[in-house]
C-alpha cells in the first residue's frame, strides 16, 4: 500500500464489478454489493462516490491475464476502464493478476447454499475479496521485513 487509509479492489466484468473494501489499517477485506453495470460514464461515478464516501485512497484492479500470463482482450478493456477512473478520481491504480481468483471464489461457493441466481455476483464479490486479501497480505508482508 503506497499511503494511509482504504483500498478498494475491483473484478471488473462485463456485466458486473466486484467489489472489497480494505479496513483503514490495510489489513483486512470486506466485501461490498456487486456494481451491476449499466453503462462505463454511470458505473464511474457510482464509483467516484463510493470512493469519495469510504475515504479510499487507492484502487486495486484484477488483471485478467489468459492462463499462459499472457494479455487478454477483457485485460486490455479492464485497463482502459481503469485509466478513466484513475482520470477521474486521481488515485493510484494497482493491478494484481486475477487469473485463480474466481476459481477460488467458485469453490469457496461450493456447497456454502448460495442460490443459483446469486452465485455469479457472490463469486464476483468473493473474487474481489480474495484479490484484495492477497494484496493486503503481501504488502504486509513486506513491512514487517
Amino acid at each position: 500500500m503506497s499511503r494511509p487509509g482504504r483500498v478498494l479492489a475491483l473484478d471488473v466484468g462485463r456485466k458486473r464489478i466486484g467489489l472489497a473494501l480494505s479496513d483503514e489499517l490495510g489489513i483486512t477485506a470486506q466485501g461490498l454489493e456487486t456494481l451491476e453495470r449499466t453503462g462505463r460514464r454511470d458505473d464511474i461515478e457510482v464509483l467516484r462516490k463510493l470512493i469519495v464516501a469510504r475515504g479510499v485512497t487507492e484502487l486495486l484492479i484484477g488483471d485478467p491475464l489468459h492462463m499462459s500470463g499472457d494479455a487478454s482482450r477483457q485485460g486490455e478493456y479492464t485497463r482502459e476502464f481503469a485509466a478513466e477512473l484513475e482520470r477521474k478520481t486521481g488515485l493510484p491504480v494497482t493491478f494484481r493478476d486475477e487469473r485463480w481468483t474466481s476459481k477460488e471464489a467458485e469453490r469457496v461457493l461450493r456447497g456454502s447454499g448460495v442460490a443459483n441466481g446469486q452465485r455469479k455476483p457472490t463469486i464476483d464479490k468473493l473474487s474481489a475479496v480474495i484479490l484484495l486479501q492477497s494484496y493486503l497480505d503481501s504488502a504486509a508482508w513486506g513491512r514487517s521485513e
